[in-house]
């Protein structure tokens, strides 16, 4: 019986063995399975990061993303504070001229009038003939009235009527009072 025990052992054993193989090849193959499962709860976890990290730096990229825009604006309103400053310098300086010209035109046309109401009709008439139209109806029109009518009788008549139209108009209150 010994031998058959040892046999039945033997036999036993061999068995045993195939299924302690079979027993060991699983368990070697489980962790193989299971480290794979983690690798992929890993994908999904790190894609999980990945979209929680991109959320996170989102409102930084847009507040950095609007922090540029405001820099940007920022220097385009100061050359346009600039090029507003420049201009109302080039305004100034224009309304300070027309104002000099005015006042240089009120003073020729003030000297005009005077060297023409001292001139006789029959020779002021000619001169106010070659002068601009309006001119001319401007300076009968500050003339004494007896003198203005003895210059535009000395005028050709073509000529005295554009100016007392221009005239005319001038007193018009349907006129724009406004040059533009």
């Amino acid at each position: 019986m010994t031998e058959a025990s040892t046999i039945f052992r033997i036999s036993l054993s061999k068995s045993l063995i195939r299924r302690l193989l079979a027993l060991g090849a699983i368990v070697l193959l489980v962790p193989q399975v299971s480290a794979q499962e983690p690798a992929t709860a890993s994908a999904t976890s790190s894609e999980s990061e990945i979209q929680q990290f991109c959320t996170n730096i989102a409102d930084a990229a847009r507040d950095q993303r609007y922090l540029l825009q405001k820099q940007e604006l920022e220097k385009l309103q100061a050359d346009v504070d600039e090029r507003i400053a420049v201009l109302e310098g080039r305004k100034a300086e224009y309304q300070d001229w027309l104002q000099r010209r005015n006042d240089f035109l009120v003073r020729a046309e003030a000297g005009l009038v005077e060297i023409f109401k001292t001139m006789k009709a029959d020779a002021a008439a000619p001169q106010l003939e070659e002068m601009n139209m309006e001119v001319a109806a401007a300076i009968i029109m500050k003339l004494p009235a007896r003198q203005s009518g003895l210059v535009l009788s000395e005028m050709d008549p073509q000529k005295a009527g554009m100016i007392a139209t221009i005239i005319s108009s001038a007193s018009d209150p349907n006129t724009s009072k406004e040059p533009s």
